[in-house]
């Protein structure tokens, strides 16, 4: 499987088996909490850092135009950072032939690491240009080549492979490589509502499938991109037939769009749109693990305990022996009391001892009863004895 992901047009996405740097499956598994919890490397802006000058042999102009047109054997800084240059070897028909971002482009392309040796040869690679289809130096050089241009590139591995390389192609973390590309041809993309379903279905997971890659090198914005465009495919209003067989999967694969940008919104803490792209995957299918099982943590991390709890236990009760919900509800259970604990010793604090409070009041209520008693106890005594004596005085008389 490549990075590179070949598509002349939409019928042809269908055919091609060639669209990943790792095998992405159907629906990458996060309920694995060694997929949830891990650490990916921070996602690498456009700009910065320092890089090698490979080809020292070669005089390098900083202050060229950004925009040239058959100027043969110069570098150009694309970015500015000494990362990623691109040098024209046989110069094309012209800027007005360059390709416009959205477009489908075809391409020879031959991938060396920086001492010679070829990685991969792909002739006639196609892929829409700026929608993330291939890594980012061919994204980004592509848009800046003309017509039946032949071109080198160099670049740093942030923008090819990374840290974490490549096992399809074989290629080793952190690893500049060499770019030779030839500009074969650029065309509209598809109308999407003219689109037949099954080239529809296909074109979506082709870029579902190009954000799973993303997710699991830890370029997860990237990935929130890529599910994005697959959402939209799926979302686009159709001038043709369609059968409910065909209506039903395309459902099945906005929800898996879903489930997985949300997966990639928790990575990034975004956790308000991550909650909405749940409520809208439970919508078109409410008993989704998956997406109960990302909005529990979701609500659980915004502190949303109760209904967090409940929805885990709908999730629970739909699969009960998966393993990883029962440890996220048993944690977020035991969490939650905790915390109320921690509430009902906070309002105590706040508001004395109530018991001892009461217990005093009705120790004086006792106690003023108890003296009235013995008050009209005594007063009738008096009087009793008062009465008798006047009778025995009375008597005497």
């Amino acid at each position: 499987m490549r990075d590179s992901n070949s598509r002349d047009n939409a019928p042809s996405v269908k055919k091609n088996g060639q669209t990943s740097l790792l095998d992405s499956g159907e629906d990458f598994e996060v309920l694995d909490e060694d997929d949830i919890d891990d650490d990916p490397p921070p996602l690498e802006d456009a700009g910065g850092g320092k890089g090698k000058n490979t080809e020292k042999s070669e005089n390098k102009n900083a202050d060229m135009d950004p925009e040239p047109s058959g100027q043969v054997d110069e570098w150009l800084d694309v970015l500015g950072n000494d990362q990623l240059k691109k040098k024209v070897l046989e110069a094309g028909e012209g800027q007005d032939s360059r390709p416009q971002k959205g477009q489908n482009v075809k391409i020879n392309l031959k991938t060396y690491l920086m001492d010679g040796t070829l990685v991969e040869e792909q002739p006639d690679l196609s892929f829409t240009l700026g929608d993330g289809d291939v890594f980012q130096a061919l994204d980004l050089t592509v848009q800046l080549m003309e017509m039946r241009e032949k071109a080198l590139i160099q670049t740093d591995a942030k923008y090819a492979y990374g840290a974490r390389g490549s096992l399809e192609p074989e290629v080793s973390p952190n690893a500049e490589l060499s770019l030779e590309v030839e500009l074969l041809e650029a065309t509209d993309a598809p109308d999407l509502e003219l689109l037949p379903p099954p080239e529809k279905i296909a074109l979506a997971s082709h870029k579902r499938e190009r954000g799973n890659i993303h997710y699991q090198r830890g370029d997860y914005a990237f990935a929130v991109n890529s599910y994005g465009i697959a959402l939209q495919i799926t979302e686009s209003s159709s001038k043709v037939d369609i059968t409910p067989e065909e209506e039903n999967e395309l459902i099945d694969v906005k929800v898996k769009c879903l489930n997985n940008m949300a997966a990639s919104q928790l990575k990034l803490d975004h956790y308000d749109a991550a909650l909405k792209s749940c409520v809208s995957a439970l919508a078109h299918q409410p008993d989704n693990i998956k997406a109960l099982f990302r909005m529990g943590k979701v609500l659980a991390l915004q502190g949303e305990y109760t209904e967090a709890i409940q929805t885990l236990r709908k999730a629970l009760k739909l699969e009960p022996s998966n393993k990883t919900i029962h440890a996220e509800l048993s944690k977020l259970v035991k969490k939650h009391s905790e915390q109320r604990g921690a509430e009902q010793a906070m309002y105590k604090k706040m508001l004395g001892n109530p018991s001892s409070s009461s217990g005093t009041q009705k120790h004086r209520a006792k106690s003023s009863w108890g003296l009235s008693w013995k008050w009209l106890f005594g007063a009738t005594a008096v009087a009793i004895g008062g009465v008798a004596l006047s009778v025995v005085i009375a008597a005497r008389n």
